[in-house]
């Protein structure tokens, strides 16, 4: 932002060293996202070419130690983030599914083998990932899940359903969430493995220039050693579930900003009644109000990755930011399109697509009422979640 928008003056607030990593990945994003994103999204196309280009960035895995990961801190990722978002959803999304829920789930519970045999390559992008959480009948509530593995003599047999799984038809491997006698176990599961099908879900009328597929797995079978052993129960699908919302905070923020600095410029040279609009006084509440919540998004998604950084976040801090910063940057992204008018509907201008994406990232990751419900819990040690 400006130094007319950044009123409490927040670059103040970051090392060098992290408005480094921001500026490389904001020119990134003018260079090779920002030209091309309207044809992207119109086609609905994923720009896999930009996987290793990302890669060279240090964006995969970009928090991770070690495996040719970057070992970058919460909040530089979380400034990537933000750019990338700036650019599109669905390109934040594609360095969040490989590097906070794929390359994580390997990284915080997979054996020795399982880090070595993955998480170079995926840092390299010259491998792909995917998290198969979220079931036809089981997405807020994955304690309900349907998928089974079943021990098979000196294996596993994984058979079920997911859906919604970012990446699946073009990932090398998925990370997938299953009941097994004693648990919830996670399993590291080559996708060229016979059984496993992955099937886009389209037309969608958001998130266009991603991916997300349908899963099928069909009987497939898994040698001993392809269950996660660090991974038991739901908290090791929520812990990188958190690493994503956490991104997610940041992200946000960067569609709200890119859609308020296009309603500004908007509204700046468009003159109606002999005047720029940007002169008439509820075009100047719209940004202001912009500014203010933009202000205030990013402030919370800074200290909640100062606090995680420290190794003190907790779980309903996450929510908090995830919660407040979407429904935020969508509120915002809506204002921005009234004053674009009718134009703001065409894929030229940015607002709408962003908050058509953002729709999707209110939902994933925890829907505005599972953030809601958790905080409740915080607030007063009763869990509401379920029905009556």
């Amino acid at each position: 932002m400006t130094l007319a928008d950044d009123y409490l003056d927040l670059d103040g607030l970051f090392s060098v060293e992290e408005l480094a990593v921001r500026d490389r990945v904001r020119a990134f994003v003018d260079e090779r996202i920002r030209p091309n994103i309207a044809s992207w999204y119109a086609t609905a196309s994923f720009p896999r070419e930009l996987v290793k280009e990302m890669a060279a960035l240090g964006l995969l895995g970009m928090h991770l130690q070690g495996y040719g990961c970057a070992g970058r801190s919460a909040v530089e990722y979380g400034l990537a983030a933000m750019e990338l978002e700036a650019g599109d959803s669905g390109i934040r999304t594609f360095v969040s599914v490989q590097g906070s829920l794929a390359m994580s789930a390997i990284f915080k519970f997979g054996s020795e083998e399982q880090k070595q045999r993955w998480l170079p390559g995926m840092a390299a992008g010259e491998l792909i990932g995917c998290f198969g959480l979220t079931e036809p009948t089981a997405g807020s509530d994955p304690a309900s899940m349907a998928t089974r593995a079943v021990r098979d003599g000196d294996g596993w047999v994984l058979t079920g359903a997911k859906r919604w799984i970012g990446l699946a038809s073009i990932a090398d491997v998925a990370i997938i969430w299953a009941q097994a006698d004693d648990g919830i176990r996670g399993f590291v599961v080559p996708t060229a493995s016979e059984g496993f099908t992955a099937t886009l879900i389209e037309p969608k009328l958001s998130m266009r220039a991603s991916i997300q597929c349908d899963i099928t797995l069909d009987g497939i079978r898994l040698p001993v050693d392809a269950a996660l052993p660090g991974a038991a129960g739901l908290k090791g699908p929520f812990s990188c579930l958190n690493e994503a919302r956490y991104g997610i905070m940041w992200g946000a923020m960067g569609a709200a900003r890119d859609s308020y600095e296009a309603a500004l410029r908007y509204a700046l040279e468009r003159r109606q009644f002999g005047t720029p609009i940007a002169a008439f006084q509820l075009t100047q509440q719209k940004l202001v109000d912009m500014v203010l919540e933009i202000q205030k998004g990013i402030l919370v998604a800074l200290r909640t990755g100062r606090l995680k950084d420290a190794g003190q976040l907790r779980p309903e801090q996450i929510s908090f930011g995830k919660l407040n910063n979407v429904r935020e940057a969508i509120a915002i992204c809506r204002a921005a399109r009234t004053i674009l008018g009718g134009n703001g509907v065409t894929v030229e201008h940015s607002p709408l697509r962003h908050a058509d994406n953002l729709e999707s990232v209110r939902t994933y990751e925890g829907t505005d009422e599972v953030h809601t419900l958790i905080m409740g819990r915080a607030i007063t040690g009763i869990a509401a979640f379920g029905g009556a």
